[in-house]
């Protein structure tokens, strides 16, 4: 398919929106699509930068006047035009596609609207705001968000952090970073506060940390943000601190790091992935729900921008003291599998096969469906454990289950429809090798759930060693492994090596 990004960087705007885009293009061309991006020419915008990534860029209208914004929320001015003018530019430029990402926070239902219906395409809005689109599919990677904050845009809604799109380096390195340990000294500091950081909170926390703790500090700040020779003088002058403008390799650079310092954006799910606890600053009235659900669930401190000098030190012996406990919470966050399931589901837009099925990350509300499925007397047949556990035993089992941030509990799903048709685990045997368990709704037989399953599951984790033990007497699992390309190794044992 022809997807075309339309996604804007500046100096007001920031860089995660093409950032992340840029995620997601990358694994659409490696699945064979192509991908365009349209891009308003801003101060400070990214177009080079997504040239030199390997894209090309549509460069619309240039803005005749600059219309400044009166607070971080000002939204509206991001596009430095109107929706009309805006949409009416992309059609002269844009003359088809098959699908148009909007990842805008001036662009919405209104803009949307009037696109897909004159080049007759499909639309993907990505937002973190809970606004009103037209779309076909909405993705929110927002920590808390569910599909009911967007039940007027789509019946079709990616939200959570296990949407997250992230670089494929970092659900590579995850398996280094299970085991992570926190070293003695010097801790690693990692500071990261975006690519433009205006307030310039970069250099507060230095200035607030350096010299009062024992550690070293890597700070990363782009040649596009207004501070930057005002940092990178300061960390000129100090032997604990280094300072890169650039990194290739995000995810190598954070698993060097025992504590991170930065702002809550799409670099809270990267470290997250990592199992990386940190201290987070919010800097745009955005962030304020990233913010608030990463402290609910111990994955990070906060600390507001005007307290930094007076509390950031504080925050940072809470992070060392509760280091293990704040790295399990990271990692039960986000897999960093995310641009897989977006890339996946995008694809499925164009299937004529329109009830798909989706693994969906289990939660506690599934406790008691999974409970029934498992007393099924089909189920137990030629379960390893015959035996029928009692409510207490699975519920415990079940909640231990979902804690442990190693293994993936999923929930076979109809994605249309949301209904929850079987369960497929990846239990973590050892890095990079896992046990397969499957089962299916009893109601459910019959209909290729398990087969298709255990296709989403090779899309999803092409790169590990599945393993899967199968009773002697249980021929349709038998079949149904064979059938999925598993080789057995002996009489009740099979095996699937690394796929890509």
């Amino acid at each position: 398919m022809n997807v075309v990004f339309r996604v804007d960087a500046s100096l007001l705007i920031g860089s995660g929106h093409v950032m992340r885009c840029l995620v997601l293009a990358d694994e659409l061309e490696r699945a064979g699509h192509r991908c365009v991006f349209a891009c308003t020419p801003l101060e400070g915008d990214m177009r080079a930068f997504i040239t030199d990534s390997g894209f090309s860029v549509v460069t619309l209208a240039a803005p005749k006047t600059v219309i400044q914004a009166q607070s971080d929320a000002d939204y509206g001015t991001w596009l430095q035009k109107t929706i009309e003018d805006d949409a009416k530019n992309f059609l002269e430029k844009v003359h088809s596609a098959d699908l148009v990402v909007t990842d805008h926070y001036a662009i919405g239902k209104k803009w949307q609207s009037k696109v897909v219906q004159s080049i007759n395409c499909r639309l993907l809005a990505i937002d973190d705001l809970a606004r009103e689109h037209c779309a076909d599919l909405v993705l929110d990677q927002t920590l808390g968000r569910s599909r009911g904050d967007y039940s007027s845009s789509s019946n079709s809604v990616l939200a959570g952090s296990e949407y997250a799109l992230l670089k494929p380096a970092f659900s590579r390195l995850r398996e280094e970073a299970l085991s992570r340990a926190l070293p003695t000294t010097p801790i690693r500091i990692l500071v990261s506060m975006g690519g433009v950081d205006a307030p310039n909170a970069t250099l507060e926390v230095l200035k607030s940390l350096c010299s009062h703790v024992q550690a070293h500090f890597t700070v990363l700040l782009s040649r596009r943000a207004p501070h930057y020779k005002q940092v990178s003088n300061w960390c000129k002058q100090r032997y604990d601190v280094t300072h890169l403008d650039f990194v290739s390799d995000m995810a190598t650079l954070m698993l060097e790091h025992d504590v991170a310092i930065g702002a809550p954006g799409t670099s809270s799910w990267e470290r997250a992935c990592l199992g990386l606890p940190n201290i987070i600053v919010p800097l745009a009235d955005n962030q304020t729900l990233v913010s608030e659900q990463l402290v609910k669930y111990g994955a990070a401190v906060k600390v507001d921008l005007e307290n930094i000098s007076t509390e950031i030190q504080s925050a940072y012996e809470a992070v060392c003291n509760d280091w293990h406990e704040m790295k399990g919470a990271n990692l039960a966050l986000c897999d960093g599998l995310g641009v897989r399931r977006v890339t996946l589901e995008m694809e499925q837009l164009f299937s004529s096969n329109r009830e798909h099925l989706s693994l969906v990350r289990a939660t506690p509300s599934d406790i008691e469906t999974v409970y029934h499925w498992q007393c099924h007397p089909k189920t137990r047949e030629y379960a390893l454990n015959p035996r029928v556990p009692t409510w207490s035993e699975h519920s415990a089992w079940m909640e231990k289950k979902l804690r442990t941030a190693s293994d993936y509990f999923y929930m076979v799903t109809h994605s249309t429809i949301s209904e929850k048709v079987g369960v497929l685990r990846l239990d973590r045997i050892e890095p990079n090798h896992y046990l397969v368990s499957i089962f299916v709704n009893p109601e459910c037989y019959g209909q290729g759930i398990a087969t298709q399953a255990l296709q989403l599951i090779d899309a999803l984790h092409p790169e590990l060693t599945l393993h899967a033990t199968v009773l002697k007497a249980n021929s349709a699992s038998k079949r149904l492994f064979e059938n999925a390309r598993y080789q057995q190794v002996d009489e009740e044992n099979y095996i699937r090596k690394p796929i890509c």
